[in-house]
């Protein structure tokens, strides 16, 4: 099964584990309402599709536009969400063909000391599900 980052993060947070806010969205404007909702002063706006490296991945419409990027506006989320969606997102797993982003996660920006990477994947060989981190 795949599940998308916000998706994931939903079910994070049912289970009562921490996790920031974030909103979806699907559109350029409701991108720039989510900014200003989360009220912060930066945020994240983050392409949703079933592949690793959005952050490194550009786009084939947009070459200089992330799959992920640090904003700093209601209107500069707007228009970050104008250059994704429903354009194709090229990143290291996706190949050059890429994925069309259909679905942004817009995440509060948080001051962090590092970031670490969770995944879980079923491994056949090991017979269940296995977990990486890094």
């Amino acid at each position: 099964m795949k599940i998308h980052e916000y998706q994931a993060k939903q079910l994070f947070a049912a289970a009562g584990v921490a996790t920031p806010k974030g909103i979806v969205a699907k559109n350029p404007d409701e991108a720039g309402k989510a900014y200003a909702d989360l009220g912060g002063s930066i945020a994240v706006v983050k392409s949703q599709i079933h592949a690793g490296g959005r952050g490194k991945g550009t786009f084939k419409e947009h070459p200089q536009q992330r799959g992920v990027v640090l904003v700093k506006s209601a209107d500069e989320a707007k228009a970050n969400a104008e250059r994704m969606l429903g354009n194709t997102l090229v990143t290291i797993q996706t190949g050059a063909d890429g994925k069309t982003v259909n679905t942004l996660y817009v995440e509060q920006g948080l001051n962090i000391a590092r970031e670490l990477y969770l995944g879980i994947v079923v491994d056949r060989d090991a017979g269940g599900p296995v977990l990486i981190m890094s």
